[in-house]
């Protein structure tokens, strides 16, 4: 199945210079957000840069190509150090699909917190080239996804399933987010060293193809967690219980909008049959009802239904109160991608209505298996969101049609 959506040309979406893209670094906001990974372990992220920023100015070092994004749009490949392997728990991996993340388009443009350059790609699947002496969970050969979240799988949090809280690891340590991310490199690249080979790879199901699974790496496994956890419970108890989904209420914002998406089609998958999509996004509206959701008017909140199970992703402070409002009582509602530094909630009607609010990042890795699960028995089809297919050759190319239209998602594959 292809869905064909109409692209809306007459709008573009402007890189910032590079005066205005460091002058939004410096704004409070910004600043704010950028201090919260600094508030654990400082010391061990200053190491985590002195040590890469050594490795790169090694003379005899091997150079490989890395597509890097520097402020005022431009993508291109250069050359940057090759990794080696990290050690006797780590490997080398290829990457051999790159998706582009809801992020991306902004994060290109100079639109984000995530100062520039920076080397891009996070979501990917891979095929593992070499492996350290105690990695026995994949060899050589091997297709693997590679959860954008650096974990180990044996320090507390990751005991617990929460890798994206890691402890052996700088916070919010991330492929694809520069230095904000602890500068792990990016996966649109001919190599990527992945520290923690048992704890990061999952194997590639047979018969699941790299492009459909990329995703999965970020952006398709944050959809699962938003719904997941929670609807196999609501149906039981309601079969035709509600699900609400709330992007961007704006028609001109930047980041783009897969997971709003991905989340439906796994709502869809797990059993929900009334799910809704509300999207300021011409572009989105129209992939959502060709896929055949209902997708009500982003300003009409009054059209929208009260559901026991919903999705925050305005971004905004007044849009989540807007969310909480059509959350049902004894409703549950993940609110994602805000980065505000405060937001006024109703917190009486919240206790009254007896409503659980979830604010926080997915622990990618902790899902990946059960929705590869999905996809390879066929009830979940990422593919059905893409919406332009590139070789890495033509990455730049292919990067800048992404960033000046409607696209939803790109996939580059080697």
């Amino acid at each position: 199945m292809s869905i064909e959506v109409p692209s809306d040309r007459g709008r573009v979406f402007r890189p910032r210079s590079r005066v205005g893209h460091y002058a939004r670094l410096l704004t409070p906001t910004a600043l704010a957000v950028a201090r919260l990974p600094l508030d654990r372990n400082l010391p061990m992220r200053v190491d985590r840069i002195r040590q890469v920023a050594r490795a790169a100015r090694r003379p005899n070092r091997d150079r490989m190509r890395g597509l890097i994004a520097t402020p005022g749009g431009s993508v291109r490949w250069r050359p940057v150090p090759s990794p080696v392997l990290p050690g006797p728990n780590g490997a080398l991996v290829r990457p051999i699909a790159v998706a582009t993340c809801d992020v991306d388009r902004a994060m290109m443009l100079g639109r984000t917190i995530f100062p520039l350059p920076l080397h891009l790609g996070h979501e990917c699947a891979a095929e593992v080239m070499e492996i350290g002496e105690n990695v026995t969970s994949v060899r050589v050969g091997d297709r693997v996804v590679v959860p954008f979240q650096i974990s180990c799988g044996q320090c507390s949090a990751c005991r617990r399933g929460h890798p994206a809280s890691c402890l052996s690891v700088p916070p919010a340590s991330m492929y694809g987010f520069g230095i904000s991310g602890g500068l792990w490199g990016g996966a649109l690249a001919d190599l990527m060293a992945v520290p923690f080979a048992d704890a990061m790879l999952v194997p590639l199901p047979d018969g699941v193809d790299p492009a459909a699974a990329a995703g999965v790496a970020d952006n398709v496994s944050d959809a699962y967690r938003q719904v997941a956890p929670h609807l196999p419970g609501l149906l039981a108890a309601d079969p035709d219980a509600e699900t609400l989904i709330v992007g961007r209420l704006d028609a001109d914002d930047p980041l783009t909008s897969s997971t709003l998406l991905f989340t439906a089609l796994i709502a869809r998958a797990l059993g929900a049959k009334h799910i809704s999509i509300v999207d300021g996004r011409p572009a989105l509206r129209q992939h959502a009802e060709a896929l055949g959701f209902l997708a009500p008017d982003p300003h009409r909140p009054r059209d929208w239904p009260v559901a026991p199970i919903t999705v925050d992703a305005t971004g905004t402070p007044a849009g989540l109160r807007q969310v909480l409002r059509h959350t049902a009582p004894d409703g549950i509602c993940t609110c994602v991608w805000s980065l505000h530094r405060r937001a006024s909630v109703p917190l009486a009607a919240l206790y009254v209505r007896n409503i659980t609010l979830h604010v926080g990042r997915a622990h990618v890795r902790s899902v990946i298996p059960d929705v590869l699960d999905l996809v390879a028995t066929g009830r979940l089809q990422p593919e059905l969101v893409t919406t332009n297919v590139a070789s890495f050759d033509d990455a730049p190319a292919a990067l800048r049609e992404h960033c000046y239209g409607d696209a939803l998602k790109t996939v580059l594959t080697a």
